[in-house]
């Protein structure tokens, strides 16, 4: 019980913490550059209080970035690549989603590295400092079960918008866990997250972000809400569902051929 309480305390500080410096009035203008400063200052304060609370660990809780990083990268970077280009493809290829034009975005870079940097924000946020706690002192299990909890409570919106759009969330949320754990690097879901909203987003709005993300083209889903996802399209339909969980089958296979070797 008093070790229960004690993690949950940890917990508790470290987010509430984190929650409280990302509330502050951002000066800009500008709508990209307001983003940019609205991303940063949440990452910026997350990088901050996972190495305190790292520190009060004494190392004892370990966030695995540089380990395996050139390989997580690239295979994230093609899990991620594989994730957006089979979803989005066979939604369009079978006009489910229609792209119905194209926009211009004023300084379409900075939108994209506000984007790169939120996941990085999230990522750290679901399993860095948190994953790392409940797996260390308790088990893996664990530590899955409340990070994915609370990626589901980072995208609220899906349960608004019906039962499959949440169970979306919650399988892309496994399998980027399977993906972390497969290669043992932070970096690996990371580049896989941001290539799916980057892309998925910014480029093909079929993807949620915040509200004041733009998009390169406009896509308007079929009147088949199961297929084209409705009003989430990309990730409300059942086609991601479907690629979710043969991805994390795939990483979740690797994860334990890796586990059995160390």
């Amino acid at each position: 019980m008093k070790k229960a309480l004690i993690t949950f305390m940890k917990i508790a500080v470290f987010f509430m913490g984190w929650a409280v410096c990302t509330a502050i009035d951002i000066p800009a203008e500008d709508p990209a550059v307001w983003r940019f400063f609205a991303e940063l200052v949440p990452l910026a304060s997350m990088i901050l209080f996972t190495t305190v609370f790292i520190l009060i660990e004494k190392k004892n809780v370990r966030i695995p970035i540089a380990a395996n990083a050139r390989e997580g990268t690239l295979v994230g970077t093609i899990a991620g690549i594989i994730w957006i280009s089979v979803s989005a493809g066979i939604l369009i290829a079978t006009h489910q989603l229609v792209i119905t034009g194209k926009n211009h975005i004023q300084i379409l870079w900075l939108w994209m590295l506000s984007a790169f940097i939120n996941v990085i924000m999230q990522e750290l946020l679901v399993r860095g400092y948190i994953y790392q706690l409940l797996k260390t002192k308790y088990d893996l299990p664990v530590a899955i079960v409340v990070s994915t909890a609370l990626f589901s409570l980072m995208h609220g919106g899906a349960f608004e918008a019906g039962l499959l759009p949440v169970v979306n969330v919650i399988t892309m949320c496994l399998f980027t866990t399977a993906l972390y754990e497969a290669e043992g690097t932070l970096l690996a879901p990371i580049m896989a997250h941001a290539i799916w909203n980057i892309v998925g987003g910014i480029v093909l709005g079929g993807v949620s972000l915040a509200d004041d993300y733009p998009s390169l083209y406009s896509m308007t889903p079929s009147d088949n809400v199961i297929l084209s996802g409705g009003t989430c399209k990309i990730e409300g339909s059942v086609v991601v569902l479907v690629v979710n969980i043969a991805l994390m089958l795939i990483f979740l296979r690797s994860a334990r051929k890796r586990q059995n070797k160390d």
